[in-house]
């Protein structure tokens, strides 16, 4: 039964990462990449490495998605695409 949570967390996670770089936008891109981070949260924690995913969770999905979004909301747009 555990391996059919694997499987769900693998496809999710890989539908976030083909997501995050077919995406046009950055904010988006910079969501999806924290939603990468944080399913693979889940799945250091399910295989039991809590250390590991814990420090995902607090670098990974926490700082530096907010790091990304800080660094989208300095930037402008050069052109209306």
């Amino acid at each position: 039964m555990i391996w059919i949570m694997e499987i769900l967390i693998l496809t999710i996670l890989l539908i976030c990462a083909l997501a995050a770089i077919h995406v046009k936008d950055l904010l988006s891109s910079a969501i999806l990449l924290g939603a990468y981070s944080f399913l693979m949260c889940i799945l250091w924690a399910e295989m039991g490495a809590v250390d590991v995913a814990f420090t995902e969770a607090a670098v990974g999905a926490g700082i530096s998605t907010a790091f990304f979004i800080g660094a989208i909301y300095q930037t402008t747009r050069r052109t209306k695409d």
